[in-house]
């Protein structure tokens, strides 16, 4: 008897579970979405989430009435066009024609093919296109806040009746979440002590919102125009490198060289090297001419990291030149000339150090033409969050992985806990939990995946320091709420932090008020 294969058979009860499974997902995904809390993630999974249910290969959201910037909404993304289409067709053309038409209208557009369609192909971005199967819908109405394009099918053919009904109940379930978050976006916004000075600096890569901030942004904003030496203190991990730079981009110089050089862990060879160069032969292993970062640096900025490390022998050798713009490279005995700013950092006391006579008290007052101490991450707790997201998406960037998000519990979490290592402690705890949830093939980092060392409640391991610290500040702060009978202001007064940072104490570690 021959053997014969029967393909399975589809039963109609079969289709009902898998379109009632897909249901489920994208209710799921649409209450997931409602935990992001920064605009791009959010319009970026928004995006993801329309275009795997409706089919569509190529697809643009954005928050913004379009036909009242031409075309410049402010916040957007895209997906399946190349950046040039972006710019060129998104951004531009599509805004003049199909986007146009639906923000208009109010109502959804869709058509089987649009160089066919009478109300759309005499518009001059459908012919240079050459659009078909198109499904546009606005959000929100009178007028509308934002727009969903979605163009091409995976499946080849005209987006279906049911693709309409899907895109449509999409944009009024995403209308409220989209909503609450530009209300909190321009409420950041409106209260933010930064933005005086990010309306006249260029701040590059520097994230947050906090007073801490505010008033470091306030003392570059003085020095960054000057001359003048800057001498960046702090503790260690907070970012003095970024500072660093905001300050030179924002200078004379900025369109000359900005050369570091972390002065940490050299020898006195290594050093003078590093710094002023060494003519071939200068010492063992010179086996050809180094100009040395000084030189690198001339017409711009030289920042110091670590300068409390330098030897003294070669801080003599920095001292004059930083008096005289000339120096000596190793081995020469030439004298040459640059012409740089000095930027410098440290996490130590240098006056102490000075009056140990491991530091020059003279080159310390060189150094110091104006110091700003870089605030600790402690300091700081309300940029948590945002350097939170902003890490993430630089991880998931770089990896080409796919936009996440931190769940409540994770984020209040990252706010309450101890960061000794500070910002660069927080980069490196959120990267990490990128690729684990990566891993587990999810995009909601939950708080496991910040603090993998905390035990479970069933199971039992080694006390670490972090959960020691985590149990004694749960342990202070119930004892001080209990005093003041939770009167959360005092508690704040007496805890040295602001109200907020208690709230976020109290969730963190499930605080209850006794009785």
């Amino acid at each position: 008897m021959g053997l014969s294969y029967h393909a399975p058979v589809t039963t109609d009860l079969e289709s009902e579970l898998l379109q009632a499974r897909k249901e489920r997902d994208f209710y799921r995904k649409l209450i997931e979405l409602g935990f992001v809390d920064t605009v791009e993630p959010f319009l970026q999974e928004a995006l993801a989430l329309v275009a795997e249910i409706a089919g569509a290969t190529r697809g643009y959201i954005a928050l913004g009435n379009e036909s009242e910037t031409g075309g410049k909404a402010r916040w957007w993304t895209a997906r399946g066009f190349s950046e040039e289409d972006v710019e060129r067709e998104v951004r531009k053309s599509l805004s003049e024609g199909v986007i146009a038409a639906a923000l208009a209208s109010g109502q959804t557009v869709v058509t089987q093919s649009a160089l066919a369609d009478p109300r759309l192909n005499k518009r001059k971005s459908v012919k240079r296109n050459r659009i078909e199967a198109v499904l546009c819908a606005p959000i929100g109405t009178s007028p509308p806040i934002g727009v969903v394009y979605l163009q091409d099918r995976a499946a080849g053919g005209a987006f279906s009746e049911d693709d309409r009904l899907r895109i449509e109940l999409f944009a009024r379930l995403l209308l409220p979440l989209a909503d609450r978050l530009l209300s909190q976006v321009m409420h950041r916004e409106e209260t933010d002590p930064t933005r005086s000075s990010r309306a006249v600096l260029d701040v590059g890569r520097l994230v947050g919102r906090s007073e801490a901030l505010a008033r470091v942004l306030k003392d570059i904003r003085l020095v960054a125009p000057r001359e003048v030496s800057v001498l960046l203190t702090g503790p260690t991990g907070t970012g003095k490198t970024e500072f660093a730079r905001v300050i030179h981009e924002n200078s004379p110089r900025r369109d000359k060289p900005f050369v570091a050089l972390n002065c940490a862990n050299l020898t006195e060879t290594l050093a003078d090297s590093e710094l002023f160069g060494h003519e071939k032969g200068a010492f063992t292993g010179a086996d050809r001419k180094s100009p040395g970062r000084v030189s690198a640096a001339n017409g711009g900025t030289l920042f110091l990291d670590e300068v409390g490390e330098l030897p003294l022998t070669v801080q003599a050798k920095l001292l004059k030149f930083i008096e005289s713009r000339e120096y000596y490279a190793v081995g020469s005995a030439h004298p040459a000339r640059a012409d740089v700013r000095i930027i410098s950092a440290t996490n130590v006391d240098l006056p102490a150090t000075a009056a140990e006579r491991r530091f020059r008290d003279d080159l310390y007052y060189r150094l110091r033409g104006y110091a700003i101490r870089v605030p600790s991450l402690a300091e700081r707790r309300e940029d948590i969050r945002e350097l939170m997201v902003h890490f993430c998406r630089r991880a998931c960037e770089r990896e080409k992985l796919s936009t996440m998000a931190f769940s409540p519990g994770a984020v209040l979490a990252a706010e309450a806990a101890e960061w000794p290592g500070n910002v660069r402690q927080l980069c490196n705890v959120v990267e990490e939990a990128v690729l684990r949830v990566a891993a587990e093939s999810m995009l909601m980092i939950e708080r496991h995946h910040l603090f993998p060392e905390e035990p479970s409640p069933r199971s039992i391991e080694k006390p670490t320091l972090q959960r020691a610290m985590r149990e004694y500040q749960a342990h202070f702060v119930q004892d001080v709420l209990d005093e003041v009978g939770w009167n959360v202001t005092e508690a704040a007064e007496r805890l040295d932090i602001t109200r907020s940072h208690v709230y976020n104490l109290i969730n963190a570690h499930g605080l209850k008020r006794k009785g």
